[in-house]
């Protein structure tokens, strides 16, 4: 059961109703419903296999669903023409697991991609604006001309984010952000991820299993479970709920851990 806690006259910005995902004989969702709203970072977690990125695809329009509807800002997108569609997807700032770098192109041409094919930029105001963009997401100005090969972890994330802030979506969508990343470096994302939220009214659908991401940042955490919504809460809340898998997670050694870190950080930050 899907119990969300914000107001009746919050801004619903994604409202996903009775979705139905299939591959073959497996379901993976069965009349999922969940809600994001405007200027929130929502965070996505469930076991493996529960579907959590084939939701996140499924809204960004990459994943055609069984049946269902997936609203975004106020237009059903599995109803849109192709280029109302594609007008719609520029509003979308999407973070691939792995960065999804084009290894043949340094890091500021990868961010002058989507300016130069979507936004018409010419490759000189392209790359400028993409210097912007890099600075955005924390890289050094020296970043930009180099090889993705030649980058960190850490780097290639932050150069991913930033072409993922190319077009000034109003949506930014992370799939595991945090993966592979050393706690320090994990930290400093999450912190970045605050910040661009706020500079920028940036709502954040995130999907993570990274604990400390959950009690650093998130407003609310859905739970995927048993091919849907289990519960879409404050961690208070969802922590509390009455679920095997909820309690083996957030309630075990780590858990513990991150529930005291998170506090001490609220503590130093209030």
């Amino acid at each position: 059961m899907v119990s969300p806690t914000a107001s009746p006259n919050c801004d619903v910005i994604i409202q996903v109703r009775d979705l139905t995902n299939r591959f073959g004989r497996q379901t993976v969702h069965e009349k999922l419903n969940l809600d994001v709203y405007r200027g929130e970072i929502l965070g996505v977690i469930g076991g493996s296999g529960s579907g959590k990125s084939v939701l996140l695809r499924t809204i960004v329009g990459l994943q055609t669903p069984v049946s269902g509807s997936v609203c975004v800002l106020g237009e059903n997108v599995l109803k849109l023409s192709r280029k109302r569609r594609y007008q719609l997807e520029r509003r979308f700032g999407l973070l691939f697991q792995r960065g999804a770098l084009f290894s043949s192109l340094t890091v500021i041409e990868n961010v002058a991609v989507p300016l130069i094919e979507n936004a018409g930029l010419s490759r000189a105001d392209a790359e400028h604006l993409a210097e912007v963009k890099l600075a955005l997401a924390g890289l050094p100005a020296n970043a930009g001309e180099k090889y993705p090969a030649m980058l960190s972890g850490g780097m290639v994330k932050r150069a991913a984010l930033a072409r993922a802030l190319a077009l000034d979506p109003d949506i930014l969508f992370l799939d595991e952000p945090t993966a592979g990343l050393d706690p320090i470096g994990a930290a400093e994302f999450d912190q970045l991820i605050i910040t661009l939220r706020d500079a920028l009214g940036l709502t954040v659908f995130m999907v993570t299993h990274d604990l400390d991401t959950l009690y650093t940042i998130c407003d609310r955490v859905a739970v995927l479970s048993g091919k849907h919504v289990l519960v879409a809460d404050t961690l208070d809340v969802v922590e509390a709920t009455d679920d095997a898998w909820v309690q083996d997670y957030f309630h075990g050694p780590r858990g513990r851990a991150a529930h005291q870190a998170g506090r001490h950080r609220m503590q130093e930050a209030g």
